[in-house]
Order: C-alpha cells, then structure tokens, then sequence
C-alpha cells in the first residue's frame, strides 16, 4: 500500500511556526548574565519577567511568552556551550540531585555540545519524563495522587505551593500546556522531525531544571520536609513478553535496510529509526525503544489516516483538538462513529492490534511508552528482553509496507521467524488472557492437595464425634451430576472412565479448554464486566488453596509434635473430612468458568433483565468463594460450616444449569 511520499511535516502551520520560527524572531543578543548570578545560580525574577500575560484574564500569553524567551534561551544554549564539562559538573551537577537522575541530565549538555539533531530529540524526551517524574515527586510533597499528565501536574497548586505560580508558568511555555511549545508532546508522539526542534529550547529546559533544583533546596530547607522518590517501575516475568526471537546482527542489518525502503517510514524521520537500529545495537535498550516508540505511533498514524481518508489528522493538533494517538488508533470505531479501517489493513488484524494493546495499552501489561514517557522506568536498566519485541514487532510492520521488489524479505530465512510469530500473536494481557493464566495457576495449586502430608485413617475413625462423610458423599454426588450436564459442553473424550469427578475436573481439560482461540479485540462491555466476575472467583478459589496447604501443612507437624490441644485436633479431622470435597468442587467452579469463558461473547445474546440475572448469579458463586476464604482461613477455622455453604451453591449451580441459562447454553 502506498503511502504518503509527500509528506514534509508533521507539524501542523501554527504548531510549526510557534517551535520552528516564533522563537527566532526577536534578533536581541541577550546578556546571559541577567539570569545568572555570580555563583551560578538561575535568577528566575529575571525569567520570569519574559513571560506575557493576556490583558483580559491574566493568563499566560503563550505567543508573546515564546517571543520573549527566544533570546533567552538563545543565550543559555551559547553560554553551555561555552563551558566545559568539568565547568559545568562543578557549577550544575548538585542541582540536578533532587530529579533522582542527575546522569541524563550531564548527558543531555554532552549532547548540546554537538547539536546533532536526533540526539537532541532524545535528549530533550529523556529530559522531559525524568523531569515529570521528578516533579510528581515534589508533588508528594504535599499531594496525595499525583497527576498521570503533566499538563495536570504543572498546573497544580501543590507545585504552585513550592515554586510559585510564576515558575511553573515558565515551565508551561515549553512543556505541559498544548497553548505553548509543547515540546514533550509534540516528541513523544511521533510529531516532530530531528531538524524542527531547536537545540536551544533543550538547553533551555535543562537550565530551568537545575533552577528548579534551587528552588527545591530552599524549600525543603525552610520546611525541614524530605523529597522522597518513587521506586522505578521492575519488570517481572520477562518470560511472559517472549513472543519474537532474539535479533541477531543480520536481522538488524535487514531492518537497515528496510527503514530506507518501507512505505511505513517518512521520510523525515528515517533518523530517528537508523539512531533507534543503533542503540539497540549498542545496547542502550531504553534509548532505542524512546526514539522508536513514536515512529510507530506516526507510522500507524499515518495509515490510519490513509486509510480512514482522514489527512489532517495526520498533523498535530490545534490546542481545540484532540492528537489522534495510539488510544484512538487502536479503538474499533472513530469519533464520528464510524468502523476504524486501520486494522483492517494491517493484514493481520487482530496480531498487530492484540500486540500494540498488550504492550502499550492494557493496564496489567508493561504499558512502555506510558512508562517511558513520563519517567516510571531506571533507564540505565531497561530490559533487552523488552525492547526485543518491541524491534521484532517494528521489522515485522515495516516488512508489510515494504515495495513489491522486497517481497522476497518476507520469506528471507532469518526474517521469516519473526512474520511467522506476528501470524499468530495472541494476547497476554487483555483481561480474558489474564483470567486463563489464573485458571490455570489455581488447579496447579489445588492438584497439591493430594500430596499433602496427612494422617492414618484409622486414626481419624478413633476420633469419636466426627461426622460429616454422609454429607460429603451427598456433595460428591451432586457434582458428579452436574458435570454430566455440562459433558455436552466440553471436548470429546474429556471423560475417560465412570468417575467423573477424578476423569472430568483435571488440569489436562483446563489447558485445552485455556487454549481454544477467544477474541480479545474490542470485547463489549458486557464481556469485560463478566470477565471480572471471573477473575475474582478465580482469585478467591486461589486464596482458599493456598489456606488448605498452609493449614494442612502446619496442623500435621503439630499432630506429630503432640501440640495440638483436643478441639484442635478435631478441627484438623474436620479440615481433612473438607478437603475431600472442597477439592473437587473448587476444581468444578474452575471448570465452570473456564467453559462459560469460551462462550462469553454470548453474554452479548441476553436482553438486559437476563443479562442482569446470570450477573447475580455469578456473584452469588463469587460470595460463596468469598466465604470459603473466612471460613477456611487460620482465624475462623469454620470446616463444617463450608459444607453447608457448599451444598447450597451446588444446589444454585444445579439449578441454572438445568435452565440452560449459561453462556454455553447460549453459544450452541
């Protein structure tokens, strides 16, 4: 598919004209020493006297603001280049402390001191989240809920309290305001080429942060508070995000080669994908994934609005419009209501979009770009493993929008890997794919059961009073009837002898069953509200697994040991007698969800009033698990109690199921 050649910017006219000219038209030479005192530190009245207020409401006049502060600016960015870096660590390196990064920071003035214009980008986007960061941290100080964008965050009264509502409307002419410059948006979102962003607003804000850090000093002085820092952001189970094969030098020298060719890239952005290919190369994985990140988000962006025949948004917004983003390029319908194309073209539709929603979007996936952004990752410790995937997915796309001649790349055998894995992604993050994992996580757990350590029966049979195993065997028989309901809804040859319980409610049906394809993309609400039912019943049967075993565990030794006192070592029978059937029936309620999640699209099937019937009873399975939980917990030790619970859900299940009012019910 053919795209935009055409294209020279991204900036829309006035975005372009406020960064590229706006600042440059006052020619003053501005004396350096007007904001710099003797000992180096920021004279922010001086500054501050550069921002323009409008007449009628007081507010910021971004125009005149950015006018005014080109010279200023102009001056700070010779002035650093003028110092040397030992001039500069003396003078500045302990007033960037206070951001909990000081070495992007010194990396940013080496940066400044070549003006290569990707590596000013990068600077200037490494900069702004670690300086976002740092400032939810002195938000803190005083605040309870940090703001999640830093437009909210600049414009807070807790900053305001600590700086001054004149500092931060500094701040706001650069970065935080869609009014101002912009510049963190306008970066991270894939807008702006390497040669649009002056080097000198880059030094500018590393300036002002070190003024900041004065700032702080003496507050944190005045106040005796302490700036705490927010741990960074670990990456656990890289396991999980193992999707695409490692990319060894060959498949990267290919993907040089492909950025020169593919469709997918402007052309006035191929910088920013050579610098991120290099860094990866050179192993600055976080570097790599920063440059990279928006480049996907303008090369979508650029389908997207091909395809939707929608040009302008292609640019930046105005500050009266919304920037089409990665949340509006994944959604199923545009603004106007009508169906979103772009994963239509994307030949693999619900690969590319499941693989973009798990890794940037979905609240339990490593959501990087949100991550990155706004300074919650240790940049120096930024998984390989992560920006793999990210690389691989990119090679994979850009190969889809390569020309005819570069077909044979598809199939070229170190890349081919990698178009095989996107054929068949599948989600690991969406809700649906998270509630299998539990599944699956909770039988392992309850299959311990049979190897925990137990006492003789014919020492449980000299315990006199304990009763219980009619019931029990009531229970049992219960169940055994309803998974001969639900047999018509299970694989064939999932019941291999007369015992269902032992034959029907294995580990082996739940993987089968956890691997049957369900779409996650776009899932109705309906879908998504039945989903978190699910998962909390999963997670209470989990709870109460966990309690046997520990329980069990400990009551043993203490029998053995001869500690436990008469009551106790009748609870500890009565919790044997339990487990009997608590094991099975867990494992049941785990079968029933898994089989009502295969068909949970038909939930979309009930009216309203039957919609909010199955709902009911669903939670009424969850407040059964729920009291499961107390009852067996080392506190309540409740054992009798649980049958009674038990036969009453069993009964509840029974009944609904010769109702047919399940989903399973629904989908055949």
């Amino acid at each position: 598919m053919a795209l935009l050649d055409s294209v020279t910017t991204c900036l829309s006219q006035p975005v372009h004209y406020a960064i590229c000219k706006l600042g440059f038209e006052k020619k003053d030479t501005y004396d350096i020493n007007n904001i710099l005192s003797g000992n180096g530190e920021v004279c922010w009245q001086a500054v501050r006297e550069h921002v323009c207020y409008l007449e009628s409401d007081q507010s910021v006049d971004y125009i005149k603001s950015i006018r005014s502060l080109g010279p200023v600016c102009e001056s700070v960015n010779l002035y650093f280049n003028s110092l040397t870096k030992e001039q500069f660590l003396i003078q500045y390196a302990s007033w960037f402390h206070w951001t909990n990064c000081t070495e992007v920071f010194l990396e940013v003035f080496d940066v400044l001191q070549y003006t290569q214009a990707t590596e000013v980008a990068l600077g200037l986007m490494k900069l702004t989240s670690c300086l976002e960061r740092a400032l939810g941290d002195v938000y803190l100080l005083k605040g309870n809920d940090c703001p999640f964008l830093l437009r909210d965050l600049l414009a807070s009264e807790q900053l305001a309290d600590v700086f001054g509502q004149a500092v931060m409307n500094v701040l706001r002419v650069f970065i935080g305001s869609p009014y101002g410059l912009n510049l963190r948006n306008v970066l991270w979102h894939g807008f702006a080429s390497p040669q649009e962003i002056p080097a000198k607003y880059c030094a500018m804000l590393l300036f002002l942060t070190a003024g900041l850090g004065q700032l702080l000093q003496a507050y944190l002085l005045q106040t005796k508070c302490v700036l705490v820092h927010r741990p960074h952001v670990i990456f656990i189970s890289l396991e999980e995000l193992d999707a695409f094969p490692d990319l060894n030098n060959e498949i990267l020298s290919i993907a040089e080669e492909l950025v020169k060719q593919s469709s997918f890239v402007l052309k006035t952005m191929l910088p920013f994908w050579i610098a991120a290919l290099t860094a990866f190369k050179q192993s600055r994985y976080a570097d790599s994934m920063i440059l990279l990140l928006p480049q996907l988000e303008v090369g979508l962006r650029l389908l997207f609005t091909k395809t939707n025949k929608c040009p302008n948004r292609l640019l930046t917004a105005e500050s009266s419009a919304l920037y089409t983003t990665f949340d509006e390029m994944l959604a199923k319908h545009l603004d106007n209501e009508e169906v979103n194309q772009l994963p239509v073209v994307l030949e693999e539709p619900a690969m590319a979009s499941d693989f973009l929603w798990d890794f940037l979007n979905h609240q339990e996936g490593p959501r990087i770009r949100d991550r990155l952004s706004h300074g919650e990752i240790n940049l120096e410790t930024f998984p390989r493993e992560v920006a793999n995937q990210i690389l691989g997915f990119a090679i994979t796309i850009l190969c889809r929008f390569s020309d005819e001649d570069m077909f044979s790349l598809k199939e070229h055998m170190v890349i081919k890997p990698l178009m095989d894995v996107a054929s068949c992604y599948r989600s690991r993050f969406h809700p649906i794919s998270r509630l299998k994992k539990q599944v699956l996580e909770c039988m392992k757990s309850i299959h311990l059961w049979p190897e925990l350590p137990t006492v003789p029966e014919e020492q449980v049979q000299m315990v006199k009073g304990l009763e219980g195993n009619a019931e029990a065997s009531t229970l049992i028989l219960m169940m055994s009837e309803i998974i001969s309901q639900l047999q018509h809804y299970m694989p064939q040859n999932s019941c291999s002898s007369d015992d269902l319980i032992s034959s029907v409610l294995t580990e082996r049906l739940l993987m089968e069953l956890c691997d049957r394809r369900i779409c996650t993309l776009y899932s109705p609400r309906p879908v998504l509200e039945v989903v978190v039912v699910f998962r909390k019943i999963s997670t209470q049967c989990h709870q109460v697994s966990q309690q046997v075993i520990a329980g069990a565990g400990l009551r043993y030794t203490q029998w053995v040991n001869k500690t436990l006192r008469s009551r106790q070592r009748h609870n500890y029978l009565r919790m044997l007698n339990s487990i009997k059937f608590l094991s099975p029936v867990l494992r049941l309620i785990l079968l029933l969800i898994t089989l009502e999640l295969v068909s949970v699209h038909s939930v979309c099937k009930k009216n309203p009033f039957d919609y909010q019937q199955y709902l009911k009873f669903l939670k009424s399975v969850l407040q059964y698990t729920e009291n499961l939980v107390t009852y067996t917990s080392p506190e309540k030790n409740k054992w009798d109690e649980t049958m009674e619970l038990t036969n009453k859900i069993l009964i509840k299940i029974k009944k609904v199921s010769d109702r047919k009012l399940m989903l399973m019910h629904l989908a055949t």
